[in-house]
């Protein structure tokens, strides 16, 4: 489940970066963002263990939404 909310977040901010026209970090994050409100109600919804929880909720949205920007082009 990490790998897909990881990638899917990857893929979304690199998206947002690449088709901004200004302000390409700012759109990025929103999509991690995004994506972590998600992660958030899934944590809520679904029961998992607590290691997984923090993992998935500090390493998978938003440093991905940054690596996704950086990939686009991000300075």
């Amino acid at each position: 489940m990490f790998l897909a909310h990881g990638l899917g977040t990857l893929i979304g901010a690199f998206a947002a970066a690449k088709i901004a026209a200004s302000h390409k970090m700012i759109f990025s994050m929103a999509i991690g963002g995004l994506f972590l409100l998600g992660g958030i109600s899934m944590v809520f919804v679904l029961p998992s263990p607590t290691w997984y929880t923090v993992v998935d909720l500090v390493g998978a949205y938003i440093p991905m939404a940054w690596i996704g920007w950086k990939l686009a082009g991000g300075k």
